[in-house]
């Protein structure tokens, strides 16, 4: 091994006894290079500096002991063991191994000696102790007392490696360092300096190698923040170097008709909020310049934020531009098919819409107007990311509910740009995310906040109930539908199937049609066919349904201004977020709604919390910065674009106190050390993420 080599280029198949089989088991534990085997820091450490006589042991802690075996037999209590009988003089106890070969048996000679560390737990049938699967090593009687250990880390673990191996690896990683291999740091002098922070090969040994017990916990000290510091780091840059390349890319300049907007918004009968004509300035400023509008616009259910994306494709058809707009439901893009045509047609701007129902001569057909130019707003699903979608000159993508999608499909929308143009974009989401939560996953992206609502709004109250007032429940709809009103009944069951979920919808219309006779009940649930959720939604946007027992399918688009009361079965289930979506889908008329959160007892103390904030709360804002510390970031931002979220090191919770000074840091580097974000982000992110090097 060459004594210059940087580590972080040198495969892990380089330390003694990495072969394939060792090498896949590291690959899950996100290590594939000796520099990834320094940077899997121990969680804890245990004390291994003095032994404690067999007799002192007491369950519950972990401890060093040593003693002479006097019986190792193999058993067959409900499942086959290696039970291992150990005395040192002060008291006995029992190894127990599940997993054992016949070596190992062989080697459990009587009179042989044994150090052992392992939890002690109490044997609950003879009322002595024993310790399962504990580390251990022969040893001969005349080494009794001979402890040469202190500190020993503790690392995660993933199945097939032990914790002997990887000490015995992170050793070996370390030696290479003393002899000359070096790891570059790349955090600037000034940080370290200013935050008295120890540089990067004095940290690792720290972590690695504590002298003594630390007294803060891990996450607290000095050479652990300095690598998170650096790991957020590096996630931020990836995409703060992403926005810097669109905006090296040329784009289309907007022209702004003013006439045509003020026609928009005279038809509709309303004037814009001042949050919403703010945004639509700042979404004006952007489309004027010759860059791409890269714009992530938060508003809270039913903010307005379609009236803010019709005024952008306003601009647009004025430049001669092509508008794509995509949502991740059909549900959701035939609601806005239908409000953007009722808007748009009568300003002479023709739209259409793209889904995975179209086949055949009807997919050849809108395909080929969408390529000739003559639509001029086009929406739909993932179908637009198609390879046949061509457009004739596509300027703006609008993406709605962006948490649905990750940032490789924006990219790929982006790439449907013509003439060496990249289209601007506009992405919304009604998913208020907390702000250190969109520092880092939405670095590459401008903020825009439409942080009122429209007058006339009426405030959701919300209450919850046990699912043992059912029968209360049920006249309460019974008296709300007598007074004109209508309702959704939502049937959930997310950790189930979706079979599984509709069948609950099943059988809870039977229920409320039982309960209910004469009312017109009606269902939607997500394996119906889009024909039959539309009709359905159809038939209770025009009052032709008193209540619609529906799936969390109805969480977003859906608008029916009548709808005044929500139940929701099984709410301890859900998440805030899709709670407060789904409470968003009543609220948006004039009368006075309510939703019900019912729940089966006992409820746990995370949902109780759940539930709680939404009693006292509509602020989406606050409801996410509370469902952040319930559910942590990955989850909030969704499976598909979580791998940028999957953090070795860092916790956004404990460590968002940074985020101001790593974006900080960010610019600096993105303007005076480019050369170093590569080997940053190979070291903190791999190949999680292809986007990080576009």
């Amino acid at each position: 091994m060459a004594g210059n080599d940087c580590l972080d280029v040198v495969p892990i198949t380089q330390l003694k006894g990495v072969g394939e089989k060792v090498a896949g088991n590291l690959a899950r534990l996100g290590i594939t290079s000796v520099a990834d085997m320094l940077f899997h820091l121990p969680h804890r450490y245990e004390d291994r500096s003095k032994i404690v006589p067999i007799g002192a042991l007491q369950a519950g802690e972990s401890a060093l002991f040593e003693g002479c075996v006097e019986l190792a037999e193999v058993v067959f209590r409900g499942r086959r063991s290696l039970v291992v009988q150990l005395s040192d003089g002060t008291g006995s106890i029992t190894l127990r191994f599940f997993h054992f070969s016949a070596s190992q048996k062989a080697a459990m000679q009587r009179g042989q000696w044994l150090r052992c560390f392992g939890d002690i737990r109490s044997y609950r049938k003879a009322g002595g102790l024993d310790v399962a699967h504990p580390e251990y090593q022969h040893i001969k009687e005349h080494q009794r007392g001979e402890v040469s250990e202190g500190l020993t880390a503790v690392y995660p673990m993933t199945e097939g490696l032990r914790q002997t191996s990887l000490r015995k690896l992170v050793n070996q990683a370390a030696l290479m360092l003393k002899q000359g291999a070096f790891l570059q740091e790349h955090l600037p002098t000034a940080v370290l300096q200013a935050q008295n922070w120890p540089p990067l090969q004095e940290s690792l040994d720290r972590l690695h190698f504590p002298i003594s017990m630390p007294t803060a916990q891990l996450s607290e000290q000095p050479a652990y923040k300095r690598l998170v510091y650096e790991e957020l780091l590096a996630h931020h840059l990836s995409l703060s170097r992403l926005k810097k390349g669109f905006k090296k890319t040329t784009a289309a300049k907007f022209s702004h008709n003013n006439l045509l907007q003020r026609q928009l918004l005279s038809q509709l009968g309303f004037s814009l909020t001042k949050a919403q004509q703010r945004v639509v300035a700042e979404i004006v400023t952007d489309l004027q310049k010759d860059e791409p509008m890269q714009r992530l616009l938060q508003g809270d259910v039913g903010s307005g934020k379609t009236v803010v994306a019709a005024c952008a494709a306003i601009m647009a058809f004025s430049s001669a531009k092509q508008v794509a707009i995509m949502a991740p439901t059909e549900l959701l893009a035939r609601q806005h098919l239908k409000t953007m045509s009722a808007w748009l047609e009568p300003l002479g701007i023709r739209v259409d819409w793209l889904v995975g129902k179209h086949k055949g001569k009807q997919y050849e057909s809108i395909t080929a107007e969408i390529k000739s130019g003559n639509i001029n707003v086009v929406i739909g699903t993932q179908s637009l990311f198609q390879e046949k979608v061509e457009f004739a000159d596509l300027g703006l993508v609008i993406i709605d509910e962006q948490h649905r999608f990750g940032v490789h499909q924006r990219l790929a929308l982006r790439d449907k740009g013509t003439n060496g143009c990249c289209p601007h974009q506009l992405v919304m989401t009604a998913t208020p995310i907390p702000r250190t939560l969109a520092m880092l996953g939405y670095a590459d992206l401008d903020l825009s906040v439409i942080d009122e609502l429209p007058p006339g709004r009426t405030p959701v109250t919300t209450s919850a109930i046990s699912v043992a007032k059912r029968d209360h429940v049920i006249s309460r709809i019974k008296q709300g539908v007598y007074d004109g009103r209508q309702v959704y009944w939502v049937c959930t069951l997310v950790e189930e199937s979706e079979i599984l979920q509709c069948q609950a919808a099943e059988v809870a219309l039977e229920l409320l049609r039982s309960a209910l006779p004469g009312l017109r009940i009606g269902l939607i649930h997500g394996r119906m066919k889009a024909e039959e959720k539309q009709l359905a939604m159809q038939a209770f946007k025009q009052h032709e349904l008193d209540i619609l027992v529906a799936t969390t399918v109805i969480e977003v688009g859906v608008d029916v201004p009548n709808a005044s009361l929500m139940i929701i079965e099984n709410a301890e289930r859900l998440g805030l977020a899709q709670l407060h979506q789904l409470r968003g889908r009543v609220g948006r008329g004039q009368v006075k709604s309510h939703c019900v959160l019912m729940y089966q007892p006992p409820l746990s103390k995370n949902a109780t919390e759940r539930l709680a904030i939404l009693r006292e709360t509509t602020d989406g804002f606050k409801i996410a910065e509370k469902d952040m510390q319930l559910r942590g970031p990955g989850e909030m931002l969704g499976k598909r674009q979580a791998g940028f979220m999957q953090f070795k090191l860092a916790d956004l919770q404990r460590d968002a106190y940074m985020m101001d000074d790593i974006a900080s840091t960010a610019e600096t580097i993105l303007e005076q050390q480019p050369e170093i974000i590569d080997a940053l982000l190979r070291r903190w992110l791999g190949n999680s993420v292809e986007y990080a090097h576009v």
